[in-house]
């Protein structure tokens, strides 16, 4: 069984930057593509990035490119989200997940392919 425990939101004015975290434990956490999504009220959950296990690789969402950055620490079994030039849009709760079977990259940015979920932060963007 994994868990997994985010912090690091809050709020923030627009263009502002926040880091979240996301800890793991109870599994192999090196071996997990590691995903953030994030789910504003009235709308569904959406995907916002993904990392490979190694970290080799990430994944983002359109209009997160180039403001979001995922990296993680195999070290300390977490998964950071920084996230830069904010804006009101952005808020949201923000979940980390675990994929933990392997799977090609397509399946990433697809929220039900992930085992594990976090029980969410909350980022609040003021204008």
């Amino acid at each position: 069984q994994v868990q997994l425990v985010e912090s690091g939101g809050g709020l923030v004015q627009a263009g502002g930057s926040l880091r979240l975290s996301c800890a793991a434990s109870g599994g192999t956490f090196s071996s997990y593509v590691m995903g953030w999504f994030r789910q504003a009220p009235g709308k569904e959950r959406e995907f916002v990035g993904a990392i490979t296990w190694s970290g080799g690789s990430t994944y983002y969402a359109d209009s997160m490119k180039g403001r979001f950055t995922i990296s993680r620490d195999n070290a300390k079994n977490t998964v950071y989200l920084q996230m830069n030039s904010l804006k009101p849009e952005d808020t949201a709760v923000y979940y980390c997940a675990a994929q933990t079977t392997k799977r090609d990259s397509y399946f990433y940015t697809r929220r039900k392919f992930y085992e594990y979920w976090g029980q969410g932060t909350q980022v609040t963007v003021s204008t």
